[in-house]
């Protein structure tokens, strides 16, 4: 995992639709950690600070250090509201962790070697089912991605979750069927073809 990131905050004492629009107005984001059996706490992050995180496509998989004068919580982004006009962060939701917190979390798929694949080579199409996977592993074991190979994937196989290699302790938190991640489809003018010839035949 990458290396965790400092944020800096500041106690909130009031909380409430008020209080809340009052702190955005002073160019800080109002937000609440919570979990690991304490109680919750209100904050404000700096709106500037925070916006420069957000924009790591990695932000909601990733733990942070959120430093209040008096201690430092580890925390990880759990739930992000926006402005529905504005799309600004309104207000941010953090899990406090610790060694022991398990968490359920998607994490993005990549897709390596296209060009070991005999079926792209032939003209097939990748179709990704699931650009993201949700997964459950302790918060400090959480992969950056998932990794699919292709090398060898020929026209009309399916790869299934059972092919793609999991690190220690990481599990898919669908666990009752082996499902897919992506196909390697036939072109447009493959599949025509072959729905002829089956035409004819019939």
């Amino acid at each position: 995992m990458a290396d965790i990131k400092e944020l800096a905050a500041e106690p909130r004492d009031r909380a409430g639709k008020g209080a809340a629009r009052a702190t955005r107005r002073a160019g800080q984001i109002p937000c609440v950690i919570y979990g690991d059996k304490k109680p919750p706490i209100s904050i404000s992050v700096e709106r500037l600070s925070l916006n420069r995180l957000i924009k790591d496509p990695a932000f909601t998989t990733s733990m942070l250090d959120v430093a209040l004068t008096d201690a430092k919580h580890r925390v990880l982004p759990r739930d992000v509201q926006y402005h529905p006009v504005t799309d600004e962060v309104e207000h941010i939701d953090f899990l406090r962790i610790s060694d022991k917190t398990t968490v359920y979390i998607n994490v993005p798929v990549q897709f390596l070697n296209e060009e070991a694949s005999p079926g792209i080579k032939r003209g097939g199409v990748l179709n990704v089912v699931r650009y993201e996977v949700e997964l459950v592993c302790r918060a400090d074991s959480i992969p950056d991605h998932l990794t699919v190979d292709l090398t060898g994937w020929n026209i009309g196989e399916s790869i299934h979750i059972s092919a793609v290699t999991l690190p220690a302790g990481v599990r898919p938190a669908i666990t009752d069927r082996d499902f897919t991640i992506a196909t390697i489809a036939a072109p447009t003018g493959m599949a025509a073809e072959t729905g002829e010839e089956t035409a004819e035949e019939a």
